[in-house]
């Protein structure tokens, strides 16, 4: 399924989602919280990955919990997409600019056309 939303769209829905979280959650999530979310969805999607590719011991192969599929890491990836949204608000980073410089100084450091 292709989506017509654009990356600011992705934004004020996660915003939309994250006012819905904070309303129904025991107590708001502060930015530490945040952090460790974010490092616990990589975690998961490190897990996935790794089991997706065979790294793990032949016994997991059987193990439901180590079923995955590729669903499950575009869960994990929009999970971790999510928690990065959250921090970018938190520290009032635009972050679609902040991609586009970091990408450009890599392009500078590689000698090559940054002109995006």
């Amino acid at each position: 399924m292709t989506s017509s939303y654009s990356f600011d769209d992705l934004i004020e829905i996660t915003r939309r989602v994250v006012h819905e979280f904070d309303a129904a959650e025991q107590r708001p999530w502060s930015v530490e919280a945040t952090m460790i979310e974010l490092m616990k969805q990589v975690g998961d999607l490190a897990r996935r990955i790794m089991t997706t590719e065979g790294y793990y011991l032949p016994d997991r192969e059987h193990d439901p919990a180590y079923e995955t599929k590729a669903e499950d890491i575009a869960d994990e990836l929009a999970d971790v997409l999510y928690c990065i949204i959250r921090l970018a608000d938190y520290y009032h980073v635009d972050l679609e600019e902040a991609h586009l410089q970091a990408r450009r100084k890599e392009m500078r450091y590689l000698g090559k056309d940054a002109t995006f």
